[in-house]
């Protein structure tokens, strides 16, 4: 007798068949990509739970994952993809002792370096490791990036030394470890960078420009052959050029050549818990040197240095400085801008939450005679002063040389806060010296509180224009009140 199948039968047997194919499917996939990832080479390694990049975490557990965005003081506020708990867990992983490094502190690791760059440059959101434990010995080195991928990780948590013999670095390097033209950069861990400066303090003068415009076009630069004395012109010690959405976080940089660490054409910058330390005598090691960069972040950082703790110039806006702890130095400052008849522009700086001592000024703004453009809204505030030579100064006649030429154009300065600036002095509480032909206008004081620690000079105004918003002590009647009667701001260079 022959049975007959429904059609709800013969669905079942369908059901039943593809389910067996898609089951046989998935085990081939598997057994295929096991199989892949077995012929991966030695240098890529998948993180382990131990191994996975702090950063990550803690930018999931502040932020939330997905996309973070920067302090809206900033103009315009940048998103930066942020990875997730799953692809930091399966980012790829470079050692640099998987590379050849030697960690010994005296082989030259610089290759190896390279190469351990070249590999992780070319997977998204990878890792850069220079583990504790070991001191690596770099010349100088260009982390490039124009073919990298985005948010790449270099963990920093050994030591990193530079050269003391003068062969290694050529006649006119201006940096030493270099990051150029990346997206998502992160520089991170508790290591440190050591430029053995000491070497270079004692044998090239002290006048070195931090620009690099300058050096191009500057007379001073090296044309003798090396002997036993280091090159005339000092390197940075880390520069950051051309990049977008760049981080530093937890390490050190002492004793640099020259500044520490810079930022040169770059946006959404943030630095965190830096360090930067270098004798109070060594000469132009700026703790963190920015120009031409926008929307920068600098907070729970200690700065001591020979120079400024933070020098912001021309091309930046969008500057927010807090929680910074900074002495010895020069303070914080604005220049200095407008050098051999240049245009200078730089807008929306805050300075808050910041704690001074034995520096040789607090607070200031620094232009040579003779350039054009414009510094404006700044806001010093909360400022915590010790044993600071002048806690506040604007400073238009200023001048690095035994003589300048006098001149009638100038950067014009307006629109500038200092508010709950308090401390102790040792010369003079506060220094405006404007412009005779474009004096300074929109000086606000509000509770300003100094006292002097030994005998010391009385407030000095000189065409500066503003309003006591309260009481200053010590008292502050030399700035005038209103607007000059003549200004000579002319729209084609004077604005930016």
């Amino acid at each position: 007798m022959k049975m007959k199948m429904s059609a709800f039968d013969l669905t079942k047997v369908r059901f039943m068949m593809m389910t067996i194919l898609m089951v046989v499917l998935l085990l081939f996939s598997s057994s295929f990509e096991t199989c892949f990832c077995s012929r991966e080479g030695n240098h890529l390694k998948v993180n382990s739970e131990n191994t996975t990049p702090s950063i990550f975490k803690k930018r999931v557990k502040e932020y939330g994952g997905g996309r973070r965005k920067l302090s809206k003081f900033m103009g315009s506020t940048y998103t930066r993809s942020i990875p997730d708990e799953t692809m930091a867990a399966n980012s790829a992983t470079f050692n640099v002792l998987d590379f050849g490094a030697k960690g010994d502190g005296h082989t030259d690791d610089t290759k190896a370096f390279e190469s351990t760059w070249a590999a992780a440059c070319k997977m998204e959101a990878s890792t850069m490791v220079v583990p504790s434990g070991s001191v690596f010995f770099l010349g100088p080195i260009s982390f490039s990036g124009p073919d990298c991928q985005p948010n790449i990780v270099f963990q920093l948590d050994g030591k990193i030394i530079a050269p003391t013999n003068s062969g290694a670095w050529g006649s006119s390097l201006l940096q030493w470890l270099d990051f150029s033209q990346l997206k998502g950069i992160t520089v991170t861990g508790k290591g440190i960078i050591d430029g053995r400066g000491s070497v270079w303090w004692n044998d090239s003068p002290t006048y070195k420009p931090t620009d690099d415009s300058t050096v191009s076009n500057s007379k001073n630069t090296i044309t003798r052959k090396l002997g036993a004395k280091m090159p005339e012109t000092r390197p940075t010690a880390l520069r950051f050029y051309g990049s977008n959405g760049v981080t530093v976080t937890g390490i050190t940089i002492q004793n640099s050549p020259q500044t520490h660490l810079k930022f040169d054409d770059c946006t959404s910058v943030q630095v965190s818990d830096f360090t930067a330390s270098s004798p109070g005598d060594s000469p132009n090691t700026d703790g963190i040197h920015l120009q031409n960069s926008q929307d920068v972040l600098i907070y729970g950082s200690t700065l001591a240095c020979g120079d400024d703790c933070v020098s912001i110039q021309t091309g930046c806006s969008n500057i927010y400085v807090h929680n910074v702890n900074c002495g010895p130095g020069h303070g914080i400052s604005i220049g200095s801008l407008g050098k051999d008849n240049t245009k200078a522009c730089v807008s929306n700086i805050t300075v808050r939450d910041v704690t001074m001592h034995n520096t040789m000024t607090g607070v200031r703004i620094k232009t040579w005679q003779g350039g054009s453009g414009s510094v404006k809204q700044v806001m010093f505030s909360n400022i915590q002063v010790s044993e600071v030579k002048t806690p506040i100064m604007i400073d238009q006649y200023y001048c690095d040389k035994s003589k300048c030429q006098n001149e009638t154009s100038a950067v014009h300065v307006s629109d500038i806060n200092y508010m709950n600036i308090r401390g102790t002095y040792t010369e003079q509480p506060a220094h405006f010296a404007c412009s005779d032909s474009l004096p300074c206008m929109g000086i606000s004081l509000t509770t300003i509180n100094l006292t002097p620690s030994q005998n010391s000079m009385q407030p000095f105004c000189w065409k500066a224009y503003g309003e006591l918003k309260t009481a200053t002590v010590p008292r502050i009647a030399c700035l005038q009140t209103g607007t000059p009667s003549k200004s000579r701001v002319q729209p084609n260079s004077d604005s930016c």
